[in-house]
């Protein structure tokens, strides 16, 4: 055989092996097909595994079947009670139908530009319904679901489907963030002051009723000591008659013992008495009965 038939057979088992390539093409499992001819869609293809195309006539675009995630730029939206607020969200969605998203978007880089544009306008239509304080509460999550339902509803036009819708911050301007915890030191400093007041005079309540308590118990104990010491006086008086009655004579000379003994205690005692004073009359008496004792011899 002739080098010219080796040459052509050549480039003929190599324009076989090209078209055969061109006519072959593979779907991942993550990926579906969509076969175009002159531009125009023919068939979706989800099936993963090798497929076969005309050659040359028809062109595939791969379109991402998993569940996707978009994080949009920051917007401001407006609550039902006129606090702007700058929110930073994000979605999560699948191409579920990629004939109708290639006639719609042709791209996926314009299909998340619609997408940022649909969210945006379900948050606006969700959050600006509701006031700032609701965000603040379990009520947000409902909001999230309406917000998802909104955004899928319109996504669906475009052959997409919305699966999640969350927000991640949503933080007031800068200034409305001053003017906001300007008002709220406020407010907390009147609450505090109110607070005070109230524990003041709570205080003083209280104080009040326990000197109240304090002098009434102090009367009480005072009148029950008055008592006491009444009927202890009252039992020692009698207790002191009783001993005189037995042994009068005794109970004089121990009353007069008891008088010489306060009288002289103290080291600069001077009595200027006469001498015939009832005061001395037991040492008088005590001096009579030492003169009639016989002396020692």
């Amino acid at each position: 055989m002739s080098r010219r038939t080796l040459a052509i057979l050549a480039v003929i088992v190599l324009a076989i092996g090209v078209v055969a390539f061109s006519s072959l093409y593979t779907v991942h499992q993550t990926r579906q097909a969509l076969v175009l001819q002159f531009g125009e869609p023919k068939r979706v293809v989800t099936v993963p595994g090798m497929h076969a195309k005309i050659p040359f006539i028809q062109e595939v675009i791969y379109i991402d079947r998993r569940i996707l995630a978009y994080d949009a730029p920051a917007e401001e939206v407006i609550a039902s009670d006129q606090k702007r607020l700058g929110v930073d969200a994000y979605l999560r969605y699948r191409i579920l139908d990629p004939l109708r998203f290639f006639q719609t978007m042709q791209t996926e880089e314009r299909g998340r530009q619609r997408l940022n544009t649909i969210l945006t306008s379900s948050l606006r239509q969700v959050l600006g319904s509701v006031p700032l304080a609701t965000l603040l509460t379990i009520e947000r999550s409902k909001l999230m679901r309406e917000a998802t339902a909104r955004t899928d509803e319109l996504a669906r036009d475009f052959g997409i489907t919305v699966v999640d819708v969350r927000v991640k911050r949503a933080d007031l301007p800068e200034a409305n963030s001053q003017a906001i915890y300007a008002r709220m030191k406020t407010e907390r400093e009147r609450e505090a002051r109110e607070f005070r007041a109230q524990g003041a005079e709570i205080s003083q309540r209280i104080r009040s009723r326990a000197d109240r308590e304090k002098t009434v118990l102090i009367a009480e104990a005072q009148k029950r000591a008055q008592i006491t010491r009444g009927e202890g006086d009252g039992k020692a008086v009698k207790i002191f008659a009783d001993a005189f009655g037995k042994d009068p004579d005794f109970f004089n000379f121990y009353r007069t013992m008891e008088a010489y003994r306060e009288s002289l205690s103290g080291e600069d005692t001077t009595l200027v008495l006469s001498p015939d004073s009832e005061f001395f009359s037991f040492f008088r008496s005590l001096s009579g009965k030492l003169g009639s004792v016989p002396q020692a011899q």
